[in-house]
Formats: C-alpha cells, structure tokens, sequence
C-alpha cells in the first residue's frame, strides 16, 4: 500500500486564512473567561454554579443552534452564515461586558453562542473544502485555530480582566469584528447550495452508525473536558494573572500536540489505538485531580498536562467525524457539534452544583467516570475507524462524506450505516 504523505497545511489562500483567523477569535470565547471566573462570583456576588452558566449558556445554545446551520447555510451561501455568525458575536460579546448582573452575562453568552454556532459549523466546512494540501491539511489548520485560540483566549482574558472583568468581552468583539471585515474581504461569494437542507438532517444523519458512535464519545469525552476548564479555576485559588498563565500553557500544548503529534501518531498507530490510549491518560488526569483537589501546584501541573491530551483527541476525533459521517460535511458538523456541545454545556454547570452538594472533587470523579465509558463506545466502532485510516492513508479521503453515489450504488451501502461502498469491506480486512 502507498501512503501519501500531507502537504504542509500552511500553504492556503487568503480566503482560507480569514476564516482560519476568525476561528482563532471565535475559539478564544471558550477559554476567555477562564481567568476571570473566581472574580465574576466574587464582585457580582454570585455562586460558582451561577457563574459556571457562563459555559452551559454558551454551549448549550451552541449545541442546538447547530441543528440549523445548514439549514440557514444552504439557503443563504456559505459566506452569508459566516458574515451572519461573526455580526452576531460581536454584538453579543459588546452587550455581554456591558451587562452588569451574572443573569444577564449569561443571557447574552447564550445570544454569542447563537454566533458561535453558525460560525463554527459553517467555517469547518468552509476550510475543508477550500484548504489546499488535502483533508487531513485542512483539518489540523482548523485544530491549530482551535489550539491558538485556546492558547491565547485565557491569557487575553487574564490581562484584560485583571483591568475589569468587562474588559475580556469587549476584547473579544473587537477583535471578531476585525474578523468579520476580514471576511468579507478575503472570502469569495459562494453560490446557494442546489439542494436546500431541511431542519430534521442533522438529527437524521445520527441514525448512522459511524457518526452516532463518534457523537457520543465526544459528549462523554467533553463532560470531562468541560468539567475540567469550567469548574478547576475554582479550588486552584489563583489570580487573574495566574490563572491566565496557567490556562495560556494549557492552550499552546493544545496547539502543539494538535499541529505536529497527533497526525505522527495517527499514522504510526492508527485513530482508534491512539484515542484509546489518549481518553485513558486523560481519565487518569482526572482522577488525580479528584484526589489532590486541596493541592493547587498539583492540579497547575495536571491541567497544562491535559492541554497535550486534548490536542491529540481533538484533531483525530473532527478527522474521524468528517471521514465517518456519510453525509455532506456541513450536515455532519452540525450533528455532530450538537451532541458533543450538549455534553460540553452542561457539564460545568453540573459541576457546580455536584461541588455545593457533595464536595468539590466530586465533579471530577464523574468526569474521569465519562472518559472512561467514551473508550468503551468508541470501541464499538473500531471497525469503522480503521476503514477511516485506509481512506486517509491512500489518499481517498478527500471527498469522504460528499453524497455523490447514484442510486444503484447507494443501494449497495451497507445496513450499518456508513455510508461509504467499500468501508466496511477495507475495515473489517483491518481487523
């Protein structure tokens, strides 16, 4: 078998790289208010389980608001929804560090995630198909945004929250309405789609094995992923800056592992191998932190480990996703964004509220519980991933997920849903 090498994934066009800027910003929402979070509880006299409805807000509205992105993407272009998104972070963002009470902040984190949502699922697609240097390319340019967005967002809320805690949001719509004129200018109109995607797709493509099975480990993996980022500042018992610093070393090895060591370890060992091992060390992770919950240097060292972890998983899990998903790739993003921000979402908040009644390393013990039942269902699909690696390796990869078939061949797929004539046949010779 002939294994194409990848091309470098930083040679794109400009319109590429746009959009790849505004994911930076738009990824920096996550982990902006980060360093800021004991302070919010403190000077808006809030509870940590108020506070963490910052998270749930956003993401939660997230998660459902991906179920209509292709929905307003196929009616009104691909460059109309990111335009559309990025106007509405920034006007949520600018009201958000106007607001002065946690209700409305999290009101407003909710309109932002709205943004967020079609942002994101439309400029995964956007890059995947535009990027030069082939899929995978094109998938660790989107994971690098991510990574530096991860990186960046805690220390820019670190240095502006230490002036106000308003300051992180302002920030954030500043810099995204940079985005939105580079994007405007940068970003060639795109055609309406043919086909009009109806609002039921996104749930519809769920019924298929592949993508279900990768959906659910990632809302298993993200309850521990998101109870981590959104609970943790609390027993750390940093400053701002502190906080800030330790969230921004996270973030780069993020960034790093996402860029340069996950794509060596999927081609030397596979996905699936790979992601079991990864989930593994990162239940582990929590579980230290559960049991040195009153150790604050411990869990500094725990938490910027992690960031290595979760660059792994987060690159091989969105290759996986766009190589397993029959579907169109829009289609495929929005369903598989709604069930891994709903799992994101909600687990901060029920953090919070585990911490209050049970003790405050509670929260943690159930995120390493999470990680651990997502090996057991990424399992389940072990077959489908290894099919996914041959389409990488032999370079088949770059139209996985397009409904091209005509309808003698589609009659062929198999019954468990991939979607992809052959897969099955290639997994299951791959053990």
């Amino acid at each position: 078998m002939t294994t194409v090498r990848p091309a470098s994934p930083f040679r794109q066009p400009k319109a590429v790289w746009a959009v790849a800027f505004a994911c930076v910003i738009s990824f920096m929402g996550i982990g902006l208010v980060d360093p800021i979070l004991p302070a919010l509880a403190d000077q808006l006299h809030a509870s940590p389980s108020q506070v963490t409805l910052l998270f749930t807000s956003y993401l939660v509205v997230t998660a459902v608001a991906m179920l209509v992105t292709g929905w307003v993407s196929s009616r009104i272009g691909a460059k109309n929804t990111l335009i559309a998104g990025l106007v509405i972070i920034v006007v949520f963002a600018a009201l958000a560090g106007a607001s002065g009470s946690i209700g409305g902040i999290v009101g407003f984190r909710a309109g932002w995630g709205l943004g967020n949502a079609l942002f994101i699922a439309t400029s995964l697609a956007v890059i995947v198909g535009s990027a030069s240097g082939g899929f995978a390319g094109a998938i660790v340019l989107y994971e690098t945004a991510l990574g530096v967005g991860i990186a960046c967002g805690p220390l820019l809320g670190g240095l502006l929250g230490n002036v106000s805690w308003r300051g992180p949001f302002f920030g954030v719509s500043v810099l995204m309405a940079i985005a939105l004129v580079a994007t405007v200018l940068f970003v060639p109109s795109t055609p309406r789609p043919v086909h009009r995607a109806s609002l039921a797709e996104p749930l519809a493509a769920l019924r298929h094995r592949g993508l279900l099975t990768m959906g659910v480990t990632a809302l298993l993996y993200n309850w521990g992923f998101f109870t981590m980022l959104g609970y943790v500042p609390f027993p750390m018992g940093l400053s701002i800056y502190q906080l800030g610093a330790v969230f921004f070393g996270w973030g780069v090895l993020v960034a790093i592992f996402s860029v340069f060591v996950a794509p060596r370890l999927q081609r030397r060992f596979g996905t699936a191998p790979t992601l079991y091992v990864n989930l593994a060390l990162f239940a582990a992770l929590l579980a230290i932190i559960a049991a040195r919950i009153d150790s604050p240097p411990t869990l500094v060292v725990v938490v910027i480990a992690a960031g290595a972890l979760i660059g792994i998983n987060n690159t091989l899990t969105t290759q996986a996703v766009m190589l397993v998903a029959p579907v169109e790739r829009p289609v495929a993003s929005a369903a598989y964004g709604f069930i891994r921000f709903i799992g994101g979402g909600l687990a901060p908040f029920a953090a919070g509220l585990l911490a209050e009644a049970y003790g405050v390393a509670v929260p943690f013990a159930l995120g390493a519980v999470a990680v651990v039942l997502a090996i057991g269902v990424l399992a389940s699909g072990h077959r489908l991933l290894a099919g996914a690696d041959e389409m990488l390796a032999t370079g088949h990869a770059a139209h996985a997920g397009e409904p091209d078939l005509d309808a003698e061949e589609l009659e062929e797929i198999s019954e468990d849903g991939t979607g992809e004539p052959g897969v099955v046949e290639r997994a299951e010779a791959a053990g």
